[in-house]
């Protein structure tokens, strides 16, 4: 099958990390076109690429069947819907949409123009979020009882992209931004939860937006699910904590992919994605009363390009998405739930 002809909507940090190398590294993908609108610099790796300097341009391009929306937050909807009214299939960085309602008009609208919309959660294919899949899924932990996901940073400066610091701005804050990640994957573990509680809080100097948020899912049969990101964390804890009736496991977040791309390797490099030796996780299991034995579990290497293997596999072969639209619709009825505080 032909290779998908696939558009960038912008070359920034993130077309440049996380979009180019994989649509330029998987045979099932040819990237033809990005979005510049001042500084021309993606020719310099990419010497065939046409550089249009507007959407409205690379939209009009009747060759692209796929476009990736990684805008700011505000313009996803937006953006999303001119480019499957434009007849093509959109991958969407997170958040997918400010509200469920924006992501219910988006899917719809897909439906009619018969396209896809295709959630990029991206942390789903994190070396560090695999390995607690692994060990979710072995069973070895027992029925699970209390499980914590954490996504520390310490970002005391606000952030130069003044946009993203703008409460009235749809989509903004830190539960918006990593918040959207980690509940993808405690979501795509555990399914919709019964109930939810969402906190947001700001600590930052002059911050006007949440640097802060926890969020409590409960499931049935007394699983309790946390979820927490902050910008103000200097010593991080483990980033997975996971404790059943059998035993314990606990990881750090660890995946390598961010810091290797940045640096330009390749998703093709004999050594990407693999986490250093020492950040290992810890399984501890109850043998029997009062004895224990816990062993070192090493992560599986990153691997984003599965991502947009299932992209390839969704648009060409008409497999189910691993990022489901339900997914995505909990997420954002968590989010939702309490409005942005004026801070």
């Amino acid at each position: 099958m032909p290779p998908i002809q696939t558009g960038v909507l912008a070359y920034g940090m993130s077309g440049r990390v996380f979009h180019a190398p994989f649509l330029t590294t998987h045979p099932g993908f040819a990237l033809r076109a990005v979005v510049e609108r001042s500084r021309k610099t993606a020719a310099a790796s990419y010497p065939e690429i046409i550089s249009y300097g507007a959407v409205s341009e690379l939209l009009a391009d009747e060759t692209l069947e796929l476009v990736v929306i990684n805008t700011p937050n505000d313009t996803h909807f937006e953006l999303a819907r001119q480019a499957l009214q434009a007849g093509k299939h959109v991958l969407l960085e997170k958040p997918v949409a400010a509200t469920v309602a924006e992501l219910d008009e988006l899917l719809a609208l897909a439906r009619q123009q018969q396209r896809h919309v295709l959630g990029y959660q991206n942390r789903r294919w994190d070396s560090d979020f695999q390995l607690v899949r692994q060990v979710v899924e072995s069973g070895q932990l027992g029925r699970l009882t209390e499980v914590h996901f954490r996504f520390d940073r310490y970002k005391v400066a606000l952030n130069p992209k003044t946009f993203k610091e703008d409460p009235a701005t749809p989509g903004n804050g830190l539960s918006f931004d990593l918040g959207s990640h980690v509940l993808d994957q405690a979501l795509s573990l555990f399914g919709r939860p019964a109930l939810s509680r969402l906190t947001r809080a700001s600590h930052r100097p002059t911050s006007r937006v949440d640097d802060y948020f926890h969020v409590h899912l409960q499931y049935p049969q007394g699983l309790n699910v946390f979820v927490t990101g902050s910008l103000l964390t200097a010593a991080p804890v483990p980033a997975y904590v996971l404790h059943g009736t059998h035993g314990s496991f606990q990881k750090s977040r660890a995946d390598v992919q961010e810091t290797q791309l940045g640096q330009g390797r390749l998703p093709t490099a004999a050594d990407y994605g693999r986490e250093p030796a020492n950040a290992a996780g810890t399984l501890t299991l109850a043998r029997e009363p009062g004895r224990f034995t816990t062993t070192s579990r090493p992560a599986p290497p990153g691997n984003y390009t599965a991502l947009f293997e299932a992209v390839y596999q969704t648009i060409r072969l008409g497999q189910p998405f691993p990022v489901q639209p339900e997914q995505l619709r909990w997420q954002l009825e968590i989010l939702q739930r309490a409005a942005p505080k004026q801070f």
